[in-house]
C-alpha cells in the first residue's frame, strides 16, 4: 500500500471522501493544511492533492481514489451524489462560527514554527472560501430550494437496492466515502441541512446509514458527525 501525502482541510467534502478511503484502506500518509508551493501555482487553493509514493501531485478525489482500488459510482449515481451537497452555501450565515470552525483544524506538523505559519497562511484559505460562498450566493448561484430531504430520497433508494448497509453492499464503496464526506461538511460547521438530516421522518434510513458508518470508521480523526448523530463519538 502506497503512502499518501495529501493537501486539504477537513472541511472540504471531497478531501474528506479521500481520507475516508486512506482510513478504511490502513494505507499510512501524510496531511498537510497549507497547498505545497508547486500544487498551489498549478491550482491555487483547489483540494484535495494527494502525492503517491512522492510522485506528481494528483487532483480530483474520484481519481485519487480509484488508485486506491474503489470504483467509480456510474455518473447518474455520481449526480446524486453531488446534489447531497445542497445548502452549504449557509455555512457563512454566522459569520463568527464560520471563522471559528476553520480556526480549530489542527496542523499535524512536527515543527511548531511551521506548525503556526502554517495555521497563519490557512487564514487566507479561509477568507477566500468565505468570499467565494457568499459570492456565489450574491450571483444567485447559490440553489434555490429549500426542500433539503429531496436530495437524499433517491440515495436512500439505491441504499435499498444495494442489499447492505452501503451503497456499495456489505462495505463501503466510493460513493459511501463521498457522500460521508458530504455528511462531513455539514456537520463540521452545522447549517439548516444538518437539522434536517437529524430529525426528518423521511430520512430515517439515511440516519441508519450515517450510524452503520459510525461503526465502520469507529476511530476516524476527522468524524465531525459523530457530535450530531447517533451512535454519538
Amino acid at each position: 500500500m502506497p503512502h499518501l501525502d495529501v493537501y486539504g482541510v477537513d472541511h472540504s467534502p471531497w478531501v474528506q471522501a479521500v481520507l475516508l478511503g486512506i482510513y478504511d484502506k490502513g494505507a499510512s500518509h501524510t496531511l498537510r493544511t497549507v497547498a505545497p508551493a508547486r500544487v498551489f501555482w498549478k491550482s491555487g487553493v483547489m483540494m484535495p492533492a494527494a502525492s503517491f509514493n512522492g510522485d506528481d501531485w494528483q487532483l480530483e478525489s474520484a481519481d485519487i481514489l480509484e488508485r486506491l482500488e474503489y470504483e467509480k459510482p456510474k455518473a447518474e449515481d455520481l449526480l446524486l451524489i453531488r446534489r447531497a451537497w445542497k445548502g452549504v452555501e449557509r455555512r457563512p450565515d454566522r459569520i463568527a462560527r464560520f471563522f471559528h470552525g476553520f480556526s480549530v483544524m489542527r496542523d499535524p506538523n512536527a515543527s511548531r514554527l511551521r506548525r503556526y505559519s502554517h495555521h497563519f497562511l490557512r487564514s487566507f484559505s479561509a477568507l477566500y472560501m468565505f468570499v467565494l460562498i457568499r459570492s456565489i450566493t450574491f450571483l444567485g448561484k447559490a440553489s434555490k430550494t429549500q426542500n433539503y430531504p429531496d436530495q437524499f430520497l433517491a440515495l436512500q433508494a439505491k441504499l435499498e437496492e444495494s442489499g447492505g448497509a452501503f451503497l456499495g453492499g456489505d462495505r463501503p464503496a466510493m460513493g459511501d466515502l463521498m457522500l460521508f464526506g458530504i455528511v462531513q461538511c455539514h456537520a463540521s460547521i452545522p447549517v439548516p441541512v444538518t437539522e434536517v438530516l437529524q430529525k426528518d421522518p423521511e430520512l430515517q434510513p439515511m440516519r441508519d446509514w450515517i450510524a452503520a458508518m459510525h461503526e465502520r470508521f469507529e476511530g476516524y480523526p476527522h468524524l465531525y458527525s459523530g457530535l450530531c448523530f447517533e451512535p454519538h463519538s
